[in-house]
Order: structure tokens, then C-alpha cells, then sequence
């Protein structure tokens, strides 16, 4: 069986289970199973359990248990109402209001946490429920999340990077700044969509029946003070070199519990809530990575990724062309496996073909990292759309459907940094010698 009918017989069974009632962590290791069977002579059960043991003990997925827990903390306490109550006199007055939190404060926890799924778990434990108990637009809520989530991977620190740097023999350290300026764009394009749809139609983010004052509005600072605090605890823990991301997280947990305690907003039957709804949502979490390593190492020894990206180098493509079918092959590989997995099976054939039409590699690691954000919100392994459907119970596609804006974005954004490589390579040529 060739390797596209072998993609489609996956991608349909990939369909079938995370359509019907089956866990969608069991419906990747079933589907695993099925494709080391048909496909290959490898016994899937041996395989599984060292892609179990390799997930379980890999220490930095210690990071995001940490991360979740500490928004647990921010979710029960009352840090994140204190964060709506200092964001909302200064967001009421643009249109979109509250729900540009989502893109603002994802941007922040992004530049914490290194994690698409931490970032979108944790911003969207405190958001989700207050914009619609406000009646805000329930796709546009959701559909922001979805989006601007992904910008845990984008925003420095990234893991990605990091492993992307490793394959690569690519300075890590101007990845991280020549993820800056993109990141930056990314998070303005989710903006301006938001401001430009409430724009046209207020009704999707009404306005409060409280007008606020300029001098409410400078009382209210300090409510977002800890957040801030927490962030430049976290990152100055980071870039000073005294933490590693783990340990950062660990800072973040133990900073975000001050806080709680400061505030006398937390009590032993809170705390204990968090832990337990933490450990559910990481439990969760943990089950749909396994069960993608599995389905990625299952699709790896079939040869899908390599023998697509082969296929891709025997066109003789221009540079510009060359690019388009890559974005469309990632976006295919992204149906099918996270992103660890697509930076380690794609990039030793990628890499040639992107040097060889003159692109930087450095470069080619911030529109990697952009495609696989896109992976995050692409059904049927959106990881995104897991978190964000363990959240608020919608099916994948209805999130899918209103992450398709964050999709596109994502595309044009991908595609003026192909024309515009500068916008990438500017901040670390100039800043790391």
C-alpha cells in the first residue's frame, strides 16, 4: 500500500473515532495500534509502552502540570477576577472589550509557560467563564482562545525552539528573539480582528452598564499588579539563567500562591480543588500526548512523513512555490501529528530543500514554529481544540469553526514573513553577535 492510500486510511479512521464517544486519548492509541498492524510488522504493543515511558518521564512535561496548577491557583483564588477588574476601564472604551484579554493575556503567558496547551488551558480557565457570563459572542470567545493559545509556542521561551534549535544546529538563543517581532504581529492581527468584527456588529462584545471614570481607571492598576509580578518573577528567573523552564514553573506556582495568600482568597478547600482539577486536566492532557507520540511513532515507521517530503523535493519548485507546498504539507502533517514530531521527522529532508533555495535556516525555524501553532487549531489532532473542548464541552468542529479566523491569520502572517524575511532576521543579527 502506497504512502498517500496509507494517509487516507488513518486520516479516515482518525475521523471515525474522535467522531463517535470514544476518549480522544484511546481513540490515538486504538488508531496507532490499527496502523502498526495493517501497515507494518513492528509489534505495537512493545513500542507503545517505550513511547509511554519516554513521555512519562520526560522532565519537561513536569512544566505543564505546574503551569496548569498555578492557573488552577489564579482560577480560584481571586487574582483572575482582580484581572478582569483592572482590565475592564481600560477595555471597555475599544471595541471587542474584554475579549482582547484572551490575546493579551496569552501573549503574557506565553513569554511564561513555553506551551501552547499551558498557555490556552490556563488563560482559558479565567477567561472563558467571564466573557460568556457576560454575554460575549461564544465563537468569538472561544475562537480568540483557540488562536492566540498557540502563541505559547511562538513567544519566547518556546520548547519548540529548543527542540528545533537541537535538530538544527541553530542559535536557540536568536530563536527566541527572532520569535519577537512575529509574535508581536501574530497577537495584533488577533486584535484587530476582534476590534474590526465588534466594530461592525457591538453586539458580539456588549458594553457594561457601568461607565468608568479615568479616575477608576487608575485605581485600577494595581488589581492587575500580581499577574505582571508573577510574569517578570517567572521570565527574570528565566533569562537571568537561574531557572530552567521546570523550575520557572515551580516559581510560578509558589508566586501565584503568595499572591493567593496575601489576598486572603484562598482557603485549604480551594486549594485542594485546584490540585484536584489540575491533576484532572493534566491527566487529560498527558493521555492525548501519549496517545500522539504513539500515533506519530505508528505514522513514522509507515514513512508518511518522510516519503511526502520527498515527494515534495522531486517537483523542482521556485523558492516562493517551494514554500507554498511545504505550508501545505505541514498543515498535512499537522492533521495527523503534534509538533515535536513534525519538527523531528520533516526537518533532516526539509532542511536541504530550504537551504538549497536560499532561505536562512533561522528563518525557516520561526515559519516551522508558525505552522505548527496552525497544527494546534486543524482538526482531527488539534491539540488546541482538546484543551478548549475539555473547557467549555463544544464538539471539535464547532471549535475548529470559530478558530478558522486565528487559522488564516496565522497563513497571512506566514506569508508576509516569507516575503519580509527581514521581519524574522532583524532583532537577532542586530541584538546577538
Amino acid at each position: 500500500m502506497d504512502v498517500f492510500t496509507s494517509s487516507f486510511v488513518i486520516l479516515g479512521f482518525l475521523i471515525f473515532f474522535l467522531g463517535s464517544t470514544v476518549w480522544i486519548g484511546i481513540s490515538l492509541f486504538i488508531i496507532g495500534i490499527l496502523a502498526f498492524m495493517f501497515f507494518t510488522g513492528s509489534p505495537p504493543l512493545t513500542i507503545l509502552s517505550n513511547v509511554l515511558w519516554n513521555n512519562a518521564s520526560n522532565s519537561t512535561m513536569i512544566a505543564l502540570p505546574l503551569f496548569i496548577f498555578m492557573g488552577e491557583i489564579f482560577f480560584r483564588s481571586n487574582i483572575s477576577q482582580n484581572l478582569f477588574k483592572g482590565l475592564s476601564p481600560w477595555l471597555e472604551i475599544i471595541p471587542g472589550r474584554l475579549v482582547h484579554v484572551n490575546i493579551v493575556a496569552s501573549a503574557l503567558f506565553a513569554a511564561v509557560s513555553g506551551s501552547s496547551a499551558a498557555t490556552t488551558a490556563t488563560v482559558g480557565k479565567i477567561t472563558i467563564p467571564e466573557l460568556l457570563k457576560r454575554n460575549y459572542s461564544r465563537s468569538l470567545s472561544i475562537g480568540s482562545l483557540a488562536g492566540a493559545g498557540t502563541l505559547g509556542f511562538l513567544i519566547p521561551p518556546s520548547m519548540l525552539m529548543i527542540v528545533y534549535g537541537i535538530v538544527s544546529n541553530v542559535s536557540i538563543g536568536k530563536l527566541f528573539v527572532g520569535g519577537l517581532i512575529p509574535g508581536f504581529m501574530l497577537a495584533v492581527a488577533f486584535s484587530g480582528f476582534v476590534f474590526l468584527r465588534c466594530l461592525l456588529d457591538p453586539e458580539l462584545a456588549p458594553r457594561g452598564d457601568h461607565k468608568y471614570t479615568w479616575n477608576e481607571r487608575i485605581k485600577a492598576i494595581p488589581l492587575v499588579l500580581p499577574v505582571i509580578i508573577l510574569i517578570i518573577m517567572v521570565l527574570g528567573s528565566l533569562y537571568a539563567g537561574w531557572a530552567t523552564p521546570t523550575e520557572a514553573a515551580s516559581v510560578g506556582v509558589l508566586g501565584s500562591l503568595l499572591f493567593a495568600v496575601i489576598s486572603r482568597s484562598i482557603d485549604l478547600k480551594s486549594f485542594w480543588e485546584a490540585v484536584l482539577s489540575s491533576m484532572r486536566t493534566s491527566c487529560m492532557i498527558m493521555l492525548i500526548v501519549c496517545g500522539a507520540s504513539f500515533l506519530s511513532v505508528a505514522v513514522g515507521y509507515i514513512g508518511i512523513p518522510a516519503q511526502l517530503t520527498e515527494f515534495v523535493g522531486t517537483l523542482g519548485l521556485s523558492k516562493y512555490a517551494l514554500i507554498a507546498i511545504l505550508t501545505i504539507l505541514y498543515i498535512l502533517l499537522g492533521c495527523m501529528l503534534d509538533g515535536f514530531s513534525i519538527i523531528v521527522m520533516s526537518l533532516p529532508l526539509a532542511m536541504p530543500l530550504i537551504l538549497a533555495a536560499g532561505f536562512d535556516p533561522l528563518w525557516f525555524g520561526i515559519y516551522l514554529v508558525i505552522m505548527i501553532e496552525i497544527s494546534q487549531i486543524t482538526p482531527p489532532i488539534g491539540f488546541n481544540l482538546f484543551v478548549i473542548k475539555g473547557l467549555v464541552n463544544d464538539d471539535i468542529l464547532t471549535i475548529a469553526k470559530y478558530a478558522l479566523p486565528s487559522f488564516l491569520l496565522m497563513l497571512v502572517i506566514a506569508a508576509i514573513i516569507t516575503i519580509y524575511p527581514n521581519i524574522v532576521l532583524v532583532l537577532p543579527n542586530y541584538m546577538i553577535k
